[in-house]
């Protein structure tokens, strides 16, 4: 799953959700959480990126570093994004796309710990 995020995180939301739900999942199972405990409270603790931040994150990485490769086809990650209208959504479009809920809420837990600290 992480060897192709770079590509796979602009896949439909319903396929990321279907994945973070699979997460969620292992989460509760490896710390033996009750079923009360919120899965934003869970990522926050075991310091977990939601499978939308992971990828977002490895996709800015891999775009960054194919952006300074010395390679000619590196122009491949250099382009404007296409106009709104356009429905082909192209892979670094994902870095500009807004965090789904789950992700705001554990940034959100992790700011408020960081202002406590």
């Amino acid at each position: 799953m992480t060897y192709a995020s770079p590509v796979f995180a602009h896949a439909a939301p319903k396929a990321l959700h279907r994945l973070q739900v699979i997460q969620n999942k292992f989460c509760r199972a490896a710390t033996d959480a009750h079923w009360c405990v919120r899965n934003s409270i869970l990522h926050r603790d075991l310091e977990l990126p939601t499978i939308s931040k992971y990828m977002k994150d490895a996709s800015k990485r891999f775009f960054d570093i194919a952006g300074s490769h010395p390679n000619a086809l590196r122009a491949a990650v250099d382009y404007q994004p296409p106009h709104p209208t356009h429905l082909i959504r192209r892979p670094r479009n994902v870095l500009t796309d807004p965090p789904d809920a789950l992700t705001a809420a554990v940034e959100s837990l992790n700011d408020v710990n960081d202002t406590h600290d």
